[in-house]
C-alpha cells in the first residue's frame, strides 16, 4: 500500500501528462495544410481593414487586474462568512489580516491612480 507522500509523488509525476497529452496528439493526427486565407487575422466574421496591431491603454489592463484580484479575494471570505460563528479566535485574527491586506491593496491602488478613469 502506497503511503501519502507516495500518492502526491505519483500525482506531481503524473500531472503533466493531463495538460500535455492532448496538445501532443492534436500535433501529431491534426492537419497541417496551411494557407494564407487560413492564416488572415479573424474576428468574429469580419475582414479586418487597415493595421490589427492597435495598442490599448496600459489602465484597462490595470484596472480589469484589480477587479479580478480583489474579485477573487472577495470569494475566499464567503466561508470564512458562511462558518463565521464556528471560527476559532486565531482564524477570526487571520481574517482581520486578510481584509486589512486588502484595504492596504485598495489604497495603495488608489493612491497611484489605477481607479481613476480617463
Amino acid at each position: 500500500m502506497l503511503s501519502d507522500w507516495q500518492y502526491i509523488g505519483l500525482f506531481v509525476a503524473l500531472s503533466p501528462i493531463f495538460p500535455a497529452a492532448p496538445i501532443l496528439i492534436q500535433w501529431l493526427l491534426g492537419p497541417k495544410k496551411p494557407n494564407a486565407i487560413k492564416n488572415q487575422t479573424y474576428e468574429c466574421g469580419i475582414e479586418t481593414v487597415g493595421d490589427t496591431w492597435i495598442q490599448f491603454k496600459m489602465q484597462y489592463y490595470i484596472y480589469a487586474l484589480i477587479f479580478v484580484v480583489f474579485d477573487v479575494e472577495a470569494v475566499f471570505l464567503f466561508p470564512i462568512a458562511a462558518a463565521y460563528d464556528q471560527l476559532s479566535l486565531f482564524a477570526i485574527g487571520a481574517t482581520a489580516l486578510f481584509i486589512i491586506l486588502l484595504a492596504d491593496g485598495l489604497a495603495y491602488a488608489w493612491s497611484k491612480g489605477a481607479l481613476e478613469w480617463i
